[in-house]
């Protein structure tokens, strides 16, 4: 017989949740405190076209994700294409993310491209991660590709993302970006990644469709105040000041949100979830009348941009306007993400016109900033130790976010396959 579960959030983890229990007979009830699904990976209206907030995109080892597209008969929607990097640097725009641009790199010594490039392939070769689990970062990349590559390709994108937590992050959480990137290779010198038709809404919408015609719910505006605890036992959950009776309790939601909505857990797991850490964004998504590169990912190492890169999304998803992703990763006790969204607005337009200076005021035909608090979990190393367990010493309470597929970086087919298994081993 199926049970009535809550699942807490309708980003993709908690649709995945919902998507299996639901497929697995039960009747799970989403609640979501936006007014839309998806989380990061939702759309909005950029004045009549509906796009991600916040940039995604797809590699060809995203086999969850291909996997329920397959399963929703979307798999006709897919699209591969084959990309380019950039890498701007010294006020010049150079081909970047194949043996032949790194050796064409101006900037760099010999010695020092070897170094970067020995390290970039011997990561897309290994597969054991646990021994990088206590090494911190920063110390690990400059022993392998020595000073000068580090101060040429690396720390900046350090010291724009991470600030203050720089040089006490994991080896193995970095190692599993670049191997990531790397796998996304079809050879060694060409790169090709992913977009749905319609963008991940099409995914999102099909998703919520098929969790309703199997007997779930999505509620949306429907912001859990409490997850009710008694007796070491889950109750329920108190929705918009209503309580609400369930013996199961999923949730997905941010982490730094759990000690507020879970104040009843356990004193010592209280103080795991508020010890961890996370980075906040302000992205800013620029609409032009004509491209800045050829690039679809552009690093930049530039002292007069805050940033560590760009993302010019038409040169992977043809659209109408020229779209382009500027995030500043910046913590959310910083000072900088308070400043007004205009700051982040005129610094972008003036950035956009450095990289390509036949850009016009004119061409610039809108732009955007959008926020998320807690965008980026703080991975240090050790990381995964200090993370409660996802099955609580609560019985019918789990709690788990993007967090949760450490080392991988978060993205949209970690959350299907890490949200699918959670649901199957409540199963069990």
């Amino acid at each position: 017989m199926g049970q009535r579960i809550a699942v807490l959030g309708a980003g993709p983890m908690g649709l995945a949740v919902a998507y299996q229990l639901a497929r697995d007979g039960h009747q799970p009830v989403v609640f979501e405190a936006d007014d839309r699904v998806g989380g990061m990976t939702a759309a909005f209206d950029f004045s009549g076209l509906s796009i991600e907030r916040y940039y995604h995109f797809h590699c060809i080892s995203d086999h969850a994700f291909l996997n329920v597209l397959d399963e929703l008969g979307l798999a006709d929607q897919m699209r591969w294409v084959e990309t380019k990097m950039g890498y701007w640097y010294q006020n010049r725009l150079q081909p970047w993310g194949n043996p032949v641009a790194l050796l064409k790199f101006r900037g760099l010594s010999l010695v020092a491209k070897f170094r970067y490039g020995l390290h970039a392939f011997l990561c897309t070769k290994r597969h054991d991660w646990k021994p990088l689990d206590n090494v911190e970062a920063t110390g690990w990349i400059r022993r392998w590709v020595g000073s000068e590559a580090w101060e040429v390709l690396w720390r900046r994108l350090f010291d724009y993302k991470f600030y203050d937590y720089s040089n006490n992050l994991s080896a193995a959480w970095i190692w599993s970006r670049i191997r990531r990137i790397g796998r996304s290779r079809y050879s060694l010198f060409r790169e090709k990644l992913g977009y749905l038709e319609g963008g991940s809404e099409t995914l999102l919408r099909s998703m919520a469709r098929d969790i309703e015609a199997r007997g779930g719910e999505i509620r949306l505006k429907s912001s859990v105040n409490k997850v009710l605890i008694e007796g070491g036992q889950v109750q329920g959950v108190e929705v918009n000041g209503q309580p609400e009776r369930f013996n199961k309790v999923i949730s997905t939601i941010p982490l730094p949100y759990v000690p507020r909505v879970m104040p009843d857990l356990p004193d010592d797991i209280l103080q795991r979830f508020q010890a961890l850490k996370n980075v906040a964004v302000v992205c800013v998504i620029a609409k032009l009348s004509k491209s800045l590169t050829e690039n679809f990912w552009l690093n930049t190492n530039d002292p007069d941009m805050d940033i560590p890169g760009l993302v010019e999304y038409t040169n992977l998803r043809p659209l109408d306007q020229h779209i382009i992703y500027v995030p500043f990763y910046v913590p959310g006790e910083h000072p900088k993400f308070s400043e007004p969204d205009q700051v982040f607005l005129d610094k972008v337009q003036r950035y956009l016109k450095k990289i390509n200076p036949d850009l016009r005021d004119e061409d610039f035909i809108e732009l955007r900033a959008s926020r998320y608090r807690y965008a980026q979990p703080i991975c240090d190393p050790g990381y995964l130790n200090r993370l409660p367990p996802v099955s609580l010493p609560i019985k019918g309470l789990w709690v788990a976010d993007t967090s949760y597929y450490y080392p991988e970086d978060r993205g949209i087919s970690e959350s299907i396959d890490f949200g699918r298994q959670m649901a199957r081993d409540i199963n069990k």
